[in-house]
């Protein structure tokens, strides 16, 4: 942890393997770190103290993670998602599932209301899942981040989707994948609202503003081609996009 007025930073975590996800909540009125690894645990953390004050053990190793409210949800390999609700029972799954996609997920994120969340995996899909049952009959899944070859109408390339991002207000979401290209979409409508040109590089990373009028993406290489496609013109960049009310409302 990083304090941003003295420029000092201290160790707040610790787990036995590489950590993959960070999370921030506040928890009666004190901030609360959440980290997930590939040591398969997810472990909670009073900045306050070294030890950890809980921790989960998923089936396998943690690959993806959000939060929202009281909503934690854990992406893992092996295609296992698991549900926490924070409010009650923090320390214990809430409900667990495997994904309804195929094949290895890649990111998710909870929707601003907290009922449900969005999967991405590295098949060029994405699904919406509510938490409640009574809610199923909303859940789909659709594909996205594929490219057709102009050559061969029959050849599609598929790539992973590396991020979803909520819009904080009006709770369109957006995809961002390793095709370089970001879209938003209304999922309650079941459509996409714009799609936006390829950068020149994967998209790794994606955020709104806290008001949802600036859209972040990180411009990286995502070793999905393998390291012969890791050349030195692949730079890291971070780009801003002023958002549109017509393009997410």
């Amino acid at each position: 942890m990083m304090d941003l007025n003295t420029q000092q930073t201290t160790q707040v975590a610790a787990h036995d393997q590489p950590i993959r996800c960070v999370e921030m909540i506040e928890n009666q009125g004190s901030p609360l770190l959440i980290t997930g690894s590939w040591d398969k645990k997810v472990k909670y953390w009073d900045l306050r103290q070294q030890n950890a004050v809980a921790t989960l053990d998923c089936q396998d190793r943690v690959y993806c993670m959000d939060v929202r409210d009281k909503l934690l949800v854990v992406g893992t390999a092996d295609r296992y998602i698991n549900m926490v609700n924070l409010g009650n029972n923090p320390s214990a799954f809430y409900k667990t599932m495997q994904s309804p996609l195929k094949w290895q997920t890649r990111t998710l994120a909870c929707f601003t209301d907290s009922s449900g969340f969005a999967i991405g995996s590295v098949e060029g899909r994405c699904a919406i899942q509510y938490v409640e049952d009574k809610d199923k009959d909303y859940n789909f899944s659709f594909k996205c981040h594929r490219i057709t070859s102009p050559t061969n109408r029959n050849q599609t390339d598929v790539y992973s989707v590396n991020s979803i991002s909520f819009h904080p207000q009006h709770g369109t979401f957006c995809t961002a994948g390793a095709d370089g290209t970001f879209n938003f979409w209304d999922k309650d409508a079941k459509h996409r609202l714009k799609g936006f040109p390829e950068t020149g590089q994967s998209i790794t990373s994606t955020s709104f503003s806290h008001t949802g009028n600036i859209f972040a993406y990180a411009c990286s290489y995502d070793w999905s081609k393998g390291y012969a496609s890791h050349t030195p013109q692949s730079i890291n960049k971070i780009m801003l996009h002023p958002v549109g009310e017509e393009e997410v409302k």
